[in-house]
């Protein structure tokens, strides 16, 4: 059977190697011919948009108090972008705090702590105001409500205030300056 399959194989390998042997075929002929075409030709170029990419903050150090913030913007024409950091200032009321506590300066501390809003409350709440001026308990708490302009709250309230003016502000401008590149 294997001889057979061979022998086959090797008939059908000569029959079409021997018509590689053959005459050429030639023909002559002559032919006249006009072409005329009428079009509008049309490119089109696809390629990758651009791109802005914005950069990366690292605050890889855990004893700053930052925050990396980036942005971009991409149009057709134009790419913009960019990075900052921004101080977290609760985290360095409660990095103060805690240092100046380690020292051994308790009141210090919680007067540290008493710059915030929430815990100054809390801290009425609970039935010990926070200091003023070296007075504690009672004779702070009435030093605080005979200079009530002095507290935490008015100051948070007029820097909340700004803040939120300041922000509107950011946010008309970005507005108008991504509408000016589209």
């Amino acid at each position: 059977m294997k001889v057979f399959i061979q022998t086959i194989l090797v008939l059908i390998f000569v029959c079409i190697s021997s018509s590689a042997y053959a005459d050429p075929i030639v023909t002559e002929s002559t032919s006249n011919s006009t072409v005329t075409t009428t079009g509008d030709n049309k490119t089109t170029v696809k390629s990758p948009p651009p791109s802005a990419i914005s950069p990366s903050i690292n605050s890889n150090n855990s004893d700053l108090c930052t925050i990396g913030v980036s942005g971009a913007v991409q149009t057709q024409i134009l790419g913009i972008s960019g990075g900052a950091t921004v101080r977290d200032m609760n985290c360095e009321r409660l990095k103060l705090s805690k240092t100046i506590y380690d020292m051994g300066m308790k009141v210090a501390a919680v007067s540290i702590m008493c710059q915030d809003d929430r815990v100054f409350r809390a801290m009425e709440m609970a039935g010990t105001p926070c200091p003023f001026m070296g007075k504690i308990g009672e004779e702070a708490q009435k030093s605080w409500d005979a200079k009530p302009e002095l507290r935490p709250t008015v100051k948070t309230q007029e820097k909340t205030k700004n803040d939120k003016l300041e922000g509107a502000a950011m946010g008309v401008g970005a507005s108008l300056l991504l509408l000016l590149l589209l």
